[in-house]
């Protein structure tokens, strides 16, 4: 058996494309419209791990509430600095929900609200401001 990829429905398939790429530096790796079923498909991947994809699937003209996803639970990534990465994430106006306040783990939500865990790679970075001191935002 082999893992291909997770799906996520979205409203905004250029702010959820923007925050995978520009925010995680994924890879968009291949793109679908269907005209006769009114829909897009683009896949992402991570530069070191090209098999394992994300596929966001944007239904064109859907008003679908497609609610806060917390049913979906949440994709996790691996990161090489998770506080560069959330500083990183903050500048592009992205909330950080759970701060890396043990420089292990955080949360973030995509514009379209899938939440999205980031764990350090190796060791737990040692506690740092201004994540020690921030307090968690919302919901995630």
């Amino acid at each position: 058996m082999k893992y291909l990829h997770a799906m996520i429905r979205v409203q905004d398939l250029d702010a959820t494309s923007r925050f995978f790429i520009e925010g995680l530096g994924l890879t968009e790796t291949r793109r679908i419209d269907s005209q006769a079923g009114k829909f897009t498909l683009v896949y992402f991947s991570a530069p070191d791990n090209p098999e394992a994809e994300i596929e966001l699937t944007h239904n064109w003209g859907s008003d679908e509430d497609y609610g806060s996803a917390r049913n979906f639970g949440h994709l996790a990534f691996q990161v090489d600095d998770i506080y560069a990465l959330c500083a990183h994430l903050q500048s592009l106006g992205i909330t950080i929900n759970r701060p890396p306040r043990d420089g292990r783990m955080a949360f973030v939500r995509t514009p379209d609200l899938i939440s999205i865990e980031l764990l350090q790679k190796g060791e737990r970075l040692p506690p740092q401001e201004p994540w020690l001191s921030m307090e968690n935002t919302g919901s995630w």
